[in-house]
């Protein structure tokens, strides 16, 4: 199943002011609360690869990203869009490659299935997702966010996988670097895709 799924209308959620009000009013069930709106970017452009058969790619030239804490959410302006769950994104970066600043993810389409005890990481099916907005100045405020609502969906299969060989870099096929931050000097990250990178290429990378 797609990490990515196709949908025509947002998902339930609460700007931030909202949410605090709602927080604040102590309700009957914290369940009931929608889930917060943490960033939200007009004018922004997305490709899947590999595609969504029911999301082409004029209907991700333009649009809106949503990062809300139960979903990341694009939606274009004619109401078509996806939606992904944190826990399938593995990896977010910032990338500033020569093709363009974006916002880079890998995304595990295996999520929520029954994985074969013999599949290995060079056999799990990945998608890849770019994120480009026409502000750049709104890419470390969108990776921050990403990694907000990450935290909150923490991946329990990866508690065996803390330490990772390689130190604090891990390389991609062309030999250049991305630091990842482990969480050190008071940085809170999240337990998916701690990852932020100024790309030297626009090579794609195999960060395992």
């Amino acid at each position: 199943m797609p990490a990515a799924t196709f949908i025509t209308s947002l998902p339930r959620h609460a700007e931030a002011e909202e949410h605090r009000i709602l927080v604040g009013s102590t309700p009957a069930s914290f369940n009931d609360i929608p889930p917060k709106l943490c960033h939200k970017e007009e004018n922004v452009s997305v490709t899947l690869d590999p595609p969504l058969k029911e999301f082409s790619s004029e209907d991700g030239a333009n649009g809106t990203l949503y990062v809300i804490e139960s979903f990341l959410v694009f939606m274009g302006p004619s109401g078509r869009g996806f939606q992904i769950p944190y826990p399938a994104i593995t990896l977010h970066a910032v990338s500033r490659a020569a093709s363009g600043p974006s916002i880079y993810c890998q995304l595990d389409d295996t999520v929520g299935e029954a994985v074969p005890a013999a599949t290995t990481e060079d056999t799990i099916e990945m998608r890849e997702l770019t994120v480009i907005p026409q502000n750049q100045a709104s890419l470390d405020p969108i990776f921050e966010a990403l990694s907000q609502c990450a935290a909150l969906h923490p991946d329990p299969t990866n508690s065996d996988d803390e330490e990772m060989e390689g130190g604090d870099a891990w390389n991609n096929s062309n030999g250049a670097d991305f630091e990842v931050f482990n969480g050190d000097d008071g940085e809170e990250l999240s337990e998916v895709g701690r990852v932020r990178s100024d790309f030297l290429t626009d090579a794609r990378f195999k960060p395992y």
